[in-house]
């Protein structure tokens, strides 16, 4: 496992700095790159770039499956420092939000993320797939069926939409999450779906019919703004076109400007 030095820059937008000794790697999801130093050679592989594979080319292949289940890309990208000298590569998140580091060896080598989560980590943490159990968790939790695994004893970064906070649950202890919200659990907690009560509740609430149940004992980590729920917020605001008409959101003439921008086509 490649033991890497890091930094996380930024605030809402933010993206993080890695240091590679020389033949050290790290992997990155296709698409993340910021930027690199000359020396630092990239390689797109199948799957998660681990530095063994058993079965060859079609463990690969398989790695690659389970990438493509959990909504991403075939391939990773693995940097591989190639100078003799210290080299810096940084990756950022997609959207607004906060990168978490995770150390896996001080997490029990193992961690439980929605399935775009994954953005970054040292080479030889594996990715994997995490299925649901309970078909309640499955249909309505949220991230279906399917979640990612991040396995090993090394260092991952995943990314989350908004605010992050980290809750430490004692055996026993409950907590009620809005399904989006909840970003990474330690293999520990027990994960469930509750209904919220009633049904006037559920209709006009406005926070959805269902709950995610989370118990310990072990760590989650909750976001505080689901990046569904700002992509559709975006989508009501945004000018919308029928029929050749828009709506003009915080326009003084609102429609009537219309008639002065010469689109009245």
């Amino acid at each position: 496992m490649d033991v890497i030095d890091y930094r996380i820059h930024g605030q809402e937008m933010q993206y993080v700095e890695v240091e590679l000794d020389p033949g050290e790697a790290a992997v990155g999801e296709a698409g993340s790159l910021m930027y690199m130093d000359a020396g630092i050679g990239m390689e797109a592989v199948f799957g998660d770039g681990r530095k063994t594979a058993s079965g060859g080319f079609f463990d690969k292949l398989v790695g690659a499956g389970k990438r493509l289940l959990t909504g991403e890309s075939l391939f990773t990208t693995v940097y591989t420092n190639q100078s003799p000298h210290k080299r810096v590569i940084a990756f950022a998140a997609p959207y607004p939000g906060t990168i978490i580091p995770m150390d896996l060896r001080q997490l029990g080598g193992m961690l439980i993320c929605q399935k775009d989560a994954f953005l970054c980590a040292a080479r030889g943490v594996q990715l994997g797939i995490y299925f649901q159990q309970k078909l309640g968790v499955g249909f309505f939790g949220g991230e279906g069926f399917i979640m990612q695994k991040l396995e090993g004893d090394g260092l991952a970064f995943v990314h989350s939409s908004g605010a992050i906070m980290r809750r430490e649950l004692a055996a026993g202890e409950m907590l009620f999450v809005d399904t989006g919200c909840l970003v990474a659990l330690t293999p520990s907690i027990q994960f469930d779906i509750q209904y919220v009560g009633n049904i006037k509740t559920a209709l006009f609430g406005g926070e959805g019919i269902f709950f995610a149940r989370v118990m310990g004992p072990g760590t989650v980590w909750l976001q505080s703004l689901p990046f569904s729920r700002l992509a559709s917020r975006v989508f009501a605001a945004a000018p919308q076109r029928m029929g050749g008409s828009s709506r003009e959101e915080g326009s003084v003439l609102g429609g009537l400007g219309n008639l002065f921008d010469g689109d009245n086509r």
